[in-house]
């Protein structure tokens, strides 16, 4: 749609040009100027230096001007606006949890956060055409984070033989239903989403592996790596089979999207002095971007809790003013001469590709602005990344460039629809990148287009602060190996300079979306503080006994949101008389079945284990069973017993009381726990065999800082040691 309005304003300037010079020739007519003037700057300055310009014919011709401009802009925008919508309705309406770029939520999954939702059927199908419709109606944003989050839910659906409602019953299925094996599955779709967005098969195994997942062995390895491989394989036969053009813009470029081998990679001891700038000016950038977007992503909460309407009014409001942007920016710019090297055909175009938009400009001219802006995102990246073009972009449409998609990537990021970081930042750092290119001129033997790249690594870094999977995915985007040392060099000091200010992006995302991720190292300040001290701030444990009441089990569902319950029998007479004994740990869901399934027993008494397999299978134990409210339990039914001595297990682990709290959370995670209970130092008759019961929320820094805020002092104090 961006290249249809591009082709309207081109037809209108040509008209123009073509009635000006037929009727105006000459040096001392007001209107004849220079032909690299821009043309908005044409009509103003006919405007106000000829009067004779309001009657006549020139009224006509400038009426007719103002309405084919503005009928572009109606139909780029409109064009923008109704796909805009149709992603926000699909989100807004039917998968929530589609919108964004489902990064943050894998990441935390892996970590052993389970989101609802997150890879049904409903999410994958919104997610792709939620994410068609947003990147093809202009917004600043990617589709390589969505497609990361749909290989995840691919994987997810294949482990689990399908969606909950048509889920497939074979056999040889129930291997993959235990949570390691989904997690391999979701790491394994992660991987091959990064792979078929950047064609990049060793990266997508490397940013798995350094940004996605919590726990890593070697079988891992060799999984992801064939889930890339197939990926690549697959996308190569689609390529192969799309080159006779029936299938759009799909594999352009071959497996390489922005190759740069072509270009001689020359550099000397002076030219990393640039190159550390660039990487402390990503480091700078990067930090500041992610604190402006954790404030707008406040904001957007804050307007999201309002309702679904307003979540759909300010995904519009961001397309309406992303469209006026692309469309009206680029009238800005002042046209261009063509290069002589360049035939009629390649500068200036008109079509959906090129690197020599003509937009509003006569001909033999383009528009360097509206290149970068009315065209896709890859090829605006292309474009930037071009090398031996260095008098290609000015310094002014640069700088406009560099500004507008910042704003636009803190604002478009947040609304109600799939999205990616990935792309947006790689805009923004190339921009700046190229602008430092320029700047040093001849003092340098970087080409401006490896400047661009550069710094498009050095803003990715900094913001999201990776950098050996970074340094591949780069690698694999230009195809050229001789980036590698200063690659490495930029991505280590973005990634320095940007842990000085705040966390990552993502770790940011996942602070607001309130998801308790468990960092791999615990503070400084946890090993000052006990479980047991932990333990006795948080309300009073709740027990359960081997053979309880229904109706007690009922109350407490009701009245309690714990997932898990330790279970707590009658010791030994030998042990004394009131003694009790730690029998384990039994489930929510598991109490939701045994209810569910009504197996109540008259008296007070064990079950045999025959009667347990007759009654529950492993299938039963592995399913979640909804909500309590959903259970119906007569008068009668509630005086009845159930033994859940065998559903219980019976080998939680336990900590000791005195044990730190830096020291559990090193074993909660990795582990990877989901309750830890806490068992007393000295065992005595009317002493509960269990002091407390930790969770993944107890164990974050913030909850404990509210809960102990004198540790806030001690933190600030080895900070600042």
């Amino acid at each position: 749609m961006d290249e249809e309005a591009s082709q309207s304003a081109e037809s209108i300037s040509y008209n123009m040009q073509r009635h000006d010079g037929d009727e105006e020739e000459g040096q001392g007519d007001p209107e004849s100027n220079s032909l690299s003037q821009p043309l908005l700057l044409k009509r103003n300055r006919t405007l106000s230096s000829s009067p004779l310009a309001m009657v006549g014919a020139k009224v006509s011709h400038i009426e007719s001007l103002d309405y084919e401009y503005l009928m572009g802009f109606i139909f780029m925008a409109g064009a923008n606006f109704l796909l805009t919508m149709v992603a926000a309705v699909l989100c807004v309406r039917f998968a929530p949890t589609a919108a964004g770029p489902g990064i943050p939520e894998i990441k935390a999954y892996l970590n052993g956060v389970d989101t609802p939702n997150m890879f049904g059927a409903t999410t994958l199908i919104v997610k792709i055409v939620g994410s068609i419709g947003a990147v093809a109606a202009g917004l600043d944003l990617g589709k390589e984070g969505p497609l990361v989050h749909i290989g995840s839910c691919i994987a997810s659906l294949l482990g689990q033989g399908g969606p909950d409602n048509y889920r497939l019953k074979w056999r040889w299925l129930r291997y993959f239903n235990n949570d390691r094996d989904r997690r391999d599955l979701i790491t394994c779709g992660a991987s091959a989403g990064v792979c078929a967005a950047f064609r990049s098969p060793v990266g997508g195994v490397l940013f798995a592996f350094e940004e996605v997942a919590t726990w890593w062995r070697s079988a891992l390895l060799w999984r992801t790596f064939f889930s890339t491989a197939v990926v690549v394989v697959v996308l190569r036969a689609f390529m192969e089979y799309c080159t006779s053009g029936n299938c759009g813009l799909f594999g352009k470029g071959g497996l390489i999207m922005f190759d740069v081998s072509d270009v001689t990679v020359r550099y000397h001891v002076v030219d990393l002095i640039p190159v550390v700038v660039i990487g402390v000016i990503g480091g700078v950038l990067g930090s500041l971007y992610n604190y402006l977007l954790h404030k707008v992503l406040r904001l957007y909460n804050l307007i999201n809790e309002k309702g679904k309407i307003h979540k759909l009014l300010l995904s519009l409001t961001v397309s309406l003013f992303t469209s006026a942007c692309l469309y009206g920016l680029p009238f800005l710019a002042r046209c261009t001469p063509c290069n002589s090297i360049h035939t009629e055909s390649v500068c200036p175009t008109t079509g959906r590709m090129g690197n020599f938009k003509q937009f509003n400009c006569p001909n033999g001219h383009y528009n360097d602005l509206a290149t970068l802006l009315l065209t896709t995102n890859d090829d605006a990246v292309r474009n930037i990344f071009s090398a031996n073009t260095p008098m290609e972009f000015h310094t002014f449409s640069l700088i406009i460039f560099f500004a507008l998609y910042f704003i636009l990537g803190l604002i478009t990021f947040g609304i109600a629809v799939p999205s990616g970081l990935f792309l947006p930042i790689i805009l923004m750092g190339s921009a700046y990148g190229r602008l430092l290119g320029i700047l040093m001129g001849m003092y340098t033997k970087i080409d401006q287009g490896l400047y661009a790249v550069l710094g498009a690594a050095s803003l990715m870094a900094g913001s999201m602060r990776m950098t050996v999977s970074l340094c591949v995915i780069f690698l694999e985007l230009t195809n050229n190996l001789l980036l590698l040392p200063i690659t490495m060099l930029v991505l280590l000091i973005s990634k320095t300079v940007g842990d000085c200010f705040n966390p990552s992006i993502y770790d940011i995302i996942l602070d607001l979306k309130g998801l308790p991720f468990l960092d791999a190292h615990p503070e400084p300040w946890m090993r000052n503080i006990t479980v047991g001290e932990l333990a006795d701030v948080k309300p009073a444990i709740v027990t359960l006994s081997g053979i309880e009441k229904v109706g007690r089990i009922v109350d407490i569902l009701r009245n309690t949101t714990h997932n898990g319950f330790p279970i707590v029998d009658n010791a030994p007479v030998d042990l004394g008389n009131g003694a009790t004994k730690l029998h384990g740990l039994i489930l929510r869901a598991h109490l939701l079945l045994v209810l569910k399934r009504k197996w109540f027993l008259q008296e007070r008494r064990r079950t045999e284990e025959w009667e347990v397999r007759e009654k529950f299978t492993s299938i039963d134990l592995a399913e979640r069973w909804g909500k309590i409210e959903e259970v119906a339990v007569t008068t009668e039914e509630m005086e009845m017993f159930v033994d859940l001595h065998p559903l219980t297990n019976t080998t939680p682990y336990t900590v000791m009381e005195s044990m730190s709290v830096a020291k559990a959370m090193v074993l909660f995670r990795q582990v990877g726990l989901r309750h830890m209970l806490i068992v007393p130092i000295y065992q005595t008759p009317g002493v509960s065999p269990v002091v407390g019961i930790l969770t993944r929320q107890d164990l974050r820094a913030h909850n404990i800082l509210s809960a102990f805020p004198h540790l806030e002092k001690s933190k600030g104090t080895k900070k600042g040691q």
